[in-house]
């Protein structure tokens, strides 16, 4: 990965893949850094449009405060709290293979640049409609209603979660970017071939039960 972000041209192409997933049927290939941004901010704030047309929801721009959640208005603090939430899945997931949360490939300059890159590749099929939802199902001239958005907002993303199975999705989308050309994967973009290490032979085969082969 390391190697993968130091290098512009590996970096380029990385990022350019991560747009290509989010354009489905768009070549993106020739595309500066530059132009990519703008077809997504573009497609980001359809997405807010649609939704906050097929919801009723008043939509004016994405706007919050980081150290102040209760000062946005309900859909602002509902995407706050659905995007947190996805943060935290991706998060788990980039640590748990192995990959640095801070080396990004799109966002730079912060410890969590990764968790954003990968995070973007979700939210507008998962984070985005249930925010939108969740406000257009409350009452939003209830204060207890109102209160509880965040909390009725991470059920729905955990929810999601499961099922759209983002955990597997994400180890499958991670090593597609950055191990293309790895064979050998299951289902879920895990590998099937699995070595252990021997200090005697080096490498020897995994998924095997060797308890005959040990002199107890």
């Amino acid at each position: 990965m390391s190697r993968l972000v130091s290098n512009n041209r590996s970096r380029l192409a990385v990022a350019r893949q991560m747009y290509a997933m989010r354009f489905p049927g768009e070549d993106v290939s020739r595309l500066t850094m530059q132009q990519l941004r703008g077809r997504e901010g573009a497609r980001v704030r359809k997405s807010y449009r649609d939704w906050s047309v097929t919801t009723g929801v008043e939509w004016s721009r994405r706007e919050f405060t980081v150290d102040d959640f209760d000062s946005s208005d309900p859909i602002n603090q509902a995407l706050s709290a659905a995007h947190s939430c996805l943060y935290g899945v991706v998060h788990a997931v980039i640590v748990a293979i192995g990959c640095s949360p801070g080396l990004g490939f799109v966002h730079t300059g912060h410890d969590r640049s990764f968790i954003y890159d990968i995070a973007d590749l979700y939210k507008s099929a998962s984070t985005v409609p249930i925010a939108f939802q969740s406000v257009a199902q409350m009452d939003q001239d209830d204060p207890e209603a109102l209160a509880g958005l965040a909390s009725t907002v991470r059920r729905q993303v955990r929810d999601a979660m499961r099922g759209q199975r983002i955990l597997s999705r994400c180890v499958a989308d991670l090593r597609f970017l950055l191990l293309p050309e790895t064979e050998d994967e299951g289902e879920d973009g895990l590998a099937t071939v699995i070595e252990l290490w021997d200090e005697q032979l080096g490498r020897v085969s995994g998924g095997t039960n060797y308890s005959e082969d040990v002199p107890w």
